[in-house]
């Protein structure tokens, strides 16, 4: 009996203490397995605790890219200024520093010394974009608790000058619009910082160590643009506004071989260094790119695209186009679905002169369009619709670009296709006008358009180089000669007379526009444009011009083609161009 109960004890005592040493391993295990989760899991994160708690850092602003045009010309800068901020731990006469920051910087005491002594938050900013001069004096006063760091204050040199292209930043520093926006991630480059040692009420302690960590400094940006040509522009288009008191005066230039964009301009415009922030709405409208993001019925400029799809679609054989010889019905009237669609010019009787495709581009006459679109089709014309990127963005570098309106091929009824041959029931960019009117006559060759050819270091190393994309063909080589041909004779003798430049062989094609509201003719007012470029043998300058509600004169022919040769002619000059032999 005595030794069953001995055995019962030993076995209750063994039990115990397997409990205690199971429990004393899982407190191990426990304690253990915490620690490893605040060294490797938690441990950074308590780590940037303790170093927020115990230092104050100082940002280190890194300075913004530049964005130059295709020669180097800055265009966009930033200046040396400062923010001057205060950390309230380090301060020990509020009123004091107030009237010594109030005096440096020139701002109100009252306002200052709220500011030390009504803000919550242990840092506070006193004032940005602050001179460098005046940072000097705060450094010989060595006021306790005050500290500056750079800013990132833009600025642009030539002020008002391709505003609807380079964008603005916001008061901090960010891209707000345009360029610098689209590129801001590139612009912006990596804030660095100082860190100061301190006690645990931020106070920074004598003889503390201070650690460094250095801003990346952005990347600049050069554009395709060319300083000398957008100045040709910009002043072009101001005489413009002027001359026919227009609601807008628009003007693009570009390669047509590459796609490069060599300027655009749109006025009216702001002062990039005076920008209506407290006016958003005004704001918002001036810097619009009207060129990218709006859309617009193209009149007459349309044409070239009727003209393009008739004379690819003749020489691939099809019956229903017409030869380039071929003379069309003399009436001045074509019925469709009941309605009447008139040419511009008035002639007697109803008639005028028998006129094949070039009488047709040369006097602008619409029935001549409207025979083309109804012999070849509506799903020919959408063909070529798609080919040359109507109804889509054209994938230019730039924010916010319109994709155009084009009916669906389904809902297309004959007097709609009637009226899109001659440019009506469509709305296009004027970046797609220009892209799709370059593409017919280099050789049938599509290129996207682009602003920014090369992303670079201050040191010159570069980081993304940007080359021509060429994005699908559009016509034979051998169309677009004829086309060529056919559109350097309207400047020479046709409605483009006032573009024509002796011995430089300019070709293009004019546009008037009837306006829209709500659903009606608006009475008066018309888009008048010009789509032009030089030389037709080789073309390497492409230039359109929208003035829109023009008072007075609205053909295209006479308010839109003479900017175009003003701007040619100094392009000339410009580079020294030679005459076509």
């Amino acid at each position: 009996m005595i030794k069953i109960k001995k055995e019962f004890s030993i076995t209750i005592l063994r039990k115990r203490l397997f409990a205690i040493i199971l429990a004393v391993t899982f407190l191990f295990l426990f304690v253990l397995g915490r620690l490893l989760y605040v060294q490797v899991i938690w441990g950074e994160d308590l780590q940037e605790k303790a170093i927020d708690q115990w230092t104050r850092e100082i940002p280190v602003i890194a300075a913004r890219g530049k964005i130059v045009d295709s020669n180097g010309v800055i265009l966009a800068d930033n200046n040396d200024t400062y923010t001057v901020f205060v950390r309230k731990s380090a301060v020990s006469n509020s009123e004091s520093l107030a009237k010594d920051l109030s005096d440096i910087l020139e701002m109100d005491f009252n306002y200052v010394y709220s500011r030390l002594t009504g803000t919550v938050s242990s840092e506070i900013t006193i004032k940005k974009q602050v001179e460098k001069s005046k940072i000097s004096k705060i450094i010989e006063k060595n006021l306790s608790g005050v500290y500056y760091s750079r800013d990132n204050f833009r600025v642009y040199p030539y002020n008002e000058f391709l505003t609807s292209v380079l964008g603005f930043t916001s008061t901090d520093g960010k891209g707000q619009s345009g360029l610098e926006l689209y590129y801001d991630k590139y612009l912006s480059g990596i804030d660095g910082e100082i860190l100061y040692e301190t006690d645990i009420v931020g106070v920074e302690i004598n003889g503390g160590k201070a650690s460094y960590k250095p801003a990346t400094d952005g990347l600049n940006i050069k554009l395709t643009v060319d300083y000398e040509i957008q100045q040709l522009c910009e002043t072009a288009m101001e005489e413009a506004m002027e001359v026919h008191q227009a609601k807008s005066a628009q003007m693009l230039v570009l390669d047509p071989s590459t796609g490069a964009i060599k300027a655009l301009c749109v006025k009216p415009s702001f002062n990039l260094n005076e920008i209506p922030r407290d006016d958003l709405s005004m704001l918002n409208a001036l810097s619009r790119n009207n060129l990218v993001c709006d859309v617009y019925e193209p009149g007459s400029t349309f044409k070239v695209l009727t003209a393009a799809a008739n004379i690819e679609e003749y020489l691939q054989g099809n019956s229903n186009a017409f030869s380039p010889n071929h003379i069309y019905n003399s009436s001045r009237y074509r019925y469709i679905d009941g309605q009447k669609v008139k040419c511009w010019s008035d002639h007697k009787n109803g008639k005028h002169s028998a006129l094949t495709l070039q009488g047709g581009l040369n006097n602008s006459c619409n029935p001549i369009f409207v025979d083309i679109a109804m012999s070849l089709g509506k799903q020919t014309m959408y063909k070529y619709i798609e080919l040359f990127n109507y109804g889509a963005v054209t994938g230019i570098d730039y924010g916010g670009e319109a994709q155009g309106m084009v009916l669906p091929v389904s809902a297309v009824q004959n007097v709609d296709l009637a009226r899109i041959a001659f440019g009506q029931t469509i709305a296009v960019t004027g970046l797609q006008l220009a892209a799709a009117t370059a593409a017919a006559i280099n050789g049938g060759n599509y290129f996207t358009p682009y602003l920014v050819s090369e992303i670079y270091t201050d040191n010159g190393l570069v980081a993304e180089k940007v080359e021509p994309q060429l994005k699908n063909k559009v016509i034979s080589s051998r169309a677009s000669e004829i086309l060529n041909t056919m559109l350097e004779q309207v400047v020479s003798e046709g409605s483009g007379k006032q573009a024509y430049i002796e011995g430089y062989a300019v070709a293009g094609k004019t546009g008037t526009a009837q306006k829209y509201e709500n659903g009606i003719i608006a009475a008066g007012k018309y888009v008048s444009s010009f789509v032009g470029y030089f030389p037709a043998t080789a073309p390497k300058y492409l230039a359109l011009v929208i003035i829109d509600e023009p008072v007075g004169q609205y053909y295209g022919s006479t308010v839109a083609a003479p900017y175009a040769k003003e701007v040619f002619e100094g392009i000339i000059n410009l580079k020294n161009l030679s005459k076509v032999r």
